[in-house]
């Protein structure tokens, strides 16, 4: 893993060098291997804490990457937050049509030339049974790969390097997302829900 580490020598301006060293100033190192195309989606986990959001923006800093996040609409309502989110790369999902929101988002991304967007498929801070199906059929619907994104606390490692290209065959994609973040753990392990997809509520992507 040490061959992925970033350094701020490998970075081409201040600000990418600032924002690394910051995390360093904090004890924590970068992985990062180049992404697999200009489309896709990070799996960010485990999501067990606020400072997850800080972590990642530094590390989004030093890569100077355009990355996009989703999040509940009723937060870009917010007065002042709502667009500092949007400043920071946010985009909001209207909750309630899930196959018609899977269906626009993946149409968004493949207009695009370049977009990687970042998705906590936990959903919460707190403890869930399971995953959210989201990212996974957004992933097939707009046939992009995943990058698996870990904030490891334990190793104060912020990680992005391992590549899932999906197969459609459900049992063994997740198997693969599994062994990818296997090892890695949040602030609070006990809130961490088990990487396993929660059922949609309907099956149609029209």
């Amino acid at each position: 893993m040490s061959d992925f580490q970033l350094k701020p020598a490998d970075l081409p301006s201040w600000g990418q060098r600032t924002a690394l060293r910051m995390l360093g100033l904090f004890g924590w190192r970068m992985l990062f291997c180049p992404l697999p195309g200009p489309r896709g989606i990070c799996v960010i986990y485990p999501h067990t804490s606020n400072w997850d959001f800080m972590i990642g923006l530094f590390g989004k800093w030093a890569l100077n990457l355009p990355f996009r996040w989703l999040a509940k609409d009723s937060l870009f309502k917010l007065p002042v937050l709502g667009k500092w989110f949007r400043a920071m790369g946010g985009e909001p999902v209207e909750r309630g049509t899930p196959s018609g929101t899977i269906k626009l988002q993946a149409q968004r991304m493949n207009a695009a030339d370049w977009y990687w967007v970042g998705i906590t498929p936990e959903g919460t801070r707190g403890h869930r049974p399971n995953w959210k199906s989201g990212f996974y059929h957004l992933a097939l619907e707009a046939k992009v790969p995943l990058v698996l994104v870990y904030i490891d606390y334990p190793n104060k490692t912020l990680g992005l390097v391992d590549h899932v290209v999906l197969t459609g065959d459900q049992e063994s994609d997740m198997a693969a997302i599994r062994a990818g973040f296997d090892g890695h753990q949040g602030l609070y392990p006990a809130n961490a829900a088990p990487i396993v997809l929660q059922e949609r509520r309907t099956e149609t992507r029209d």
